[in-house]
């Protein structure tokens, strides 16, 4: 028996040939496809970076985030932290992937509907502004009071998380608007990054920024789809925004917005090429440059081509974003000491209340607002106790509250934030799962009443 049909035993013949490898490669992939398997691993890592900075490692572990990276040739000095460059360039990645994701969602998704999209607009601009008001409430007065930022965006990946783990208990209407608030309050909160945690602007640097993104536009106009191309001048980019004192992470939000969402490759194109293909008879003739090889290679490009740069870029960064920025960016960030005095700081009081308290009003009260003014629609599966626990869960606000604590405080303050956000997004979190576990039960049972 040769190789090939050795092959189509392990496999059927419609799908690729199965080797042993597989056995071991499969159960990981299907894994690592779950959405709520992000949540896992970054959870793990947080877990990890608490129990290092609360140990025997601590001063190590410590150090370990100010250890110098970088190059420096003659006078041109690229150096930074290990965790500046986590935290500015690791981080631009994910902030690219939120903007591909909104994008998405306003072109192709759920939020292409201007009534459905409102419910989830309306929940999460109340789902900022609340937070930021209780927390000003709290530290009025205090120097701590500009880090305001800090309690405005919610965690995806911890809030997905969290409803797989109710099933089909809850709504897909409620996943939905969840996914589409979480991702309309990060753009939120960058643009309050942008405007509230900048430096002095260099308008010279802009102007590089402003030239380095009509190349862009250039490019995709043109035709150019080479990931590479694209990849550099964004790097050229990135390093623009960040000599003119804007949060260089702003780069990826920018071009993550300029991502085109159309395919190059038809459908239609797409079946007569593949017909071209297999019009072609069984033989070893696909080697060498002739014309049966060139239009299988067309065939390739084309199958490739007939997702949109929007898709395949999402499809591409989607699991090195879940399962290797977020971790690490949590590695680096969440390991604070902790001693029983630090809960009675008042930001970490302030931050608490903010994300616990806030939360859940603000996306309630504004998704109402905006349901009983016209503005917006409510699906007839998801009642207003589902839009009250998706709220609560909400007050998850772990990475980008810790990136945005990051930079409104200073290393004495920082971990007093951070104390706050990780109680808070515990207390939400298991808050969030017991209400909507007993609102989806009690649900069920009026339904077969």
């Amino acid at each position: 028996m040769n190789r090939k049909s050795t092959a189509l035993k392990r496999g059927h013949p419609t799908q690729l040939p199965k080797e042993y490898i597989d056995r071991l490669v499969q159960p990981l992939s299907r894994f690592f496809e779950i959405e709520a398997a992000a949540g896992v691993v970054l959870l793990c890592f947080t877990l990890l970076a608490l129990y290092l900075a609360n140990s025997s490692l601590s001063q190590s572990f410590s150090h370990l985030w100010d250890t110098p990276v970088g190059i420096n040739i003659g006078s041109l000095v690229l150096e930074r932290t290990l965790h500046d460059w986590i935290n500015d360039a690791l981080m631009t990645l994910f902030f690219f992937l939120i903007a591909l994701e909104l994008k998405r969602e306003l072109v192709l998704g759920e939020l292409h509907d201007s009534r459905v999209a409102m419910l989830s607009i309306s929940g999460a601009i109340g789902g900022m502004l609340v937070p930021a008001l209780v927390f000003l409430f709290f530290l009025s007065g205090q120097p701590e009071q500009h880090g305001w930022g800090t309690v405005m965006a919610t965690d995806t990946a911890f809030v997905i998380g969290c409803m797989a783990l109710l099933g089909t208990r809850i709504p897909k209407s409620l996943r939905v608007f969840m996914l589409s608030l979480a991702i309309v309050d990060d753009l939120g909160a960058i643009i309050v990054v942008t405007l509230g945690y900048g430096h002095q602007i260099d308008w010279f640097a802009i102007a590089f920024v402003a030239v380095g993104l009509l190349a862009i536009k250039v490019m995709a106009l043109l035709g150019v789809r080479s990931i590479t191309l694209f990849f550099i001048m964004g790097s050229g980019i990135w390093w623009a925004v960040d000599a003119s004192g804007i949060h260089p992470t702003v780069t990826g939000v920018i071009l993550g917005l300029m991502t085109p969402t159309t395919k190059w490759v038809s459908d239609a194109r797409l079946h007569t090429i593949m017909d071209c293909v297999v019009a072609y008879p069984r033989g070893d003739h696909w080697s060498g440059n002739t014309l049966d090889r060139k239009a299988l290679r067309t065939a390739e490009a084309a199958a490739r081509e007939t997702l949109s740069p929007l898709e395949r870029l999402e499809m591409l960064l989607h699991p090195w974003v879940g399962f290797v920025v977020m971790p690490v960016f949590a590695f680096a960030n969440a390991g604070i000491p902790i001693t029983a005095t630090d809960f009675t700081t008042s930001l970490t009081i302030a931050v608490f209340l903010g994300l616990v308290l806030g939360k859940p009003i603000g996306v309630l009260l504004f998704s109402w607002i905006a349901v009983k003014l016209g503005l917006a629609t409510l699906p007839k599966d998801l009642p207003w106790p589902m839009i009250l626990g998706g709220g609560i869960l909400a007050g998850i606000g772990f990475t980008m509250a810790m990136f945005i604590s990051n930079l409104a405080y200073n290393p004495e303050q920082v971990n007093a934030a951070k104390l706050g956000i990780l109680s808070a997004s515990l207390f939400s979190g298991i808050l969030g799962l017991i209400f909507l576990t007993f609102f989806s039960k009690r649900r069920i049972l009026l339904n077969k009443s």
